[in-house]
């Protein structure tokens, strides 16, 4: 069994005034199968500030939704892809002060199956302007570090550099296996 990562990340770009709601999020690290990822990139220019950033795909979990569900959901969504689910690879809790509140980022790897239409929200169109963005591991790895000249793009590289680090461990076989008790 493959050890799930959990990290615990705390915001030091906006000052800390309270939080007044959790939000359980699923998001995924998706392979192509063919040695790439799949991102997405997005344009912001909102109360965070004004940014072009890289970020996994995923979104908020819907009450009484099932996480693996909540995921094909948002990569449904998001990406118009059909997956598969290969494994969890952790938990990153942050905080998003600016909003006041409490992420908890539940990490899946995930492998694409097919494309097909994407069903984004108005937001996600016109608001963030989503779009899919295809990287190796080393463009991706170069792209987080890019876009960490924000506020917003240094907590999303805080969160999400761990995580990809892990995946490419899993992917190559080089992730350390805990024994079962």
């Amino acid at each position: 069994m493959k050890e799930e990562l959990y990290l615990s990340l705390n915001d030091n770009e906006w000052p800390d005034e309270g939080t007044d709601h959790d939000r359980q999020i699923v998001r995924a690290i998706v392979t192509d199968g063919a040695g790439g990822f799949v991102f997405m990139r997005l344009n912001r220019d909102d109360d965070f500030g004004k940014a072009t950033l890289i970020e996994t795909s995923g979104g908020g979990v819907e009450p009484g939704e099932d996480l693996i569900a909540a995921i094909r959901r948002e990569l449904s969504e998001e990406l118009g892809a059909k997956v598969d689910v290969l494994c969890k690879i952790g938990v990153v809790s942050d905080y998003y002060h600016l909003v006041h509140r409490h992420n908890i980022n539940h990490y899946y790897l995930c492998r694409v199956r097919s494309f097909g239409e994407t069903h984004m929200t108005e937001d996600e169109i016109n608001r963030f302007h989503l779009s899919r963005l295809n990287l190796t591991y080393p463009e991706a790895l170069a792209e987080y570090e890019r876009c960490a000249c924000s506020k917003l793009g240094r907590l999303i590289y805080n969160r999400e550099v761990p995580i990809l680090k892990r995946a490419q461990e899993i992917l190559s076989g080089t992730a350390e296996t805990v024994s079962e008790p």
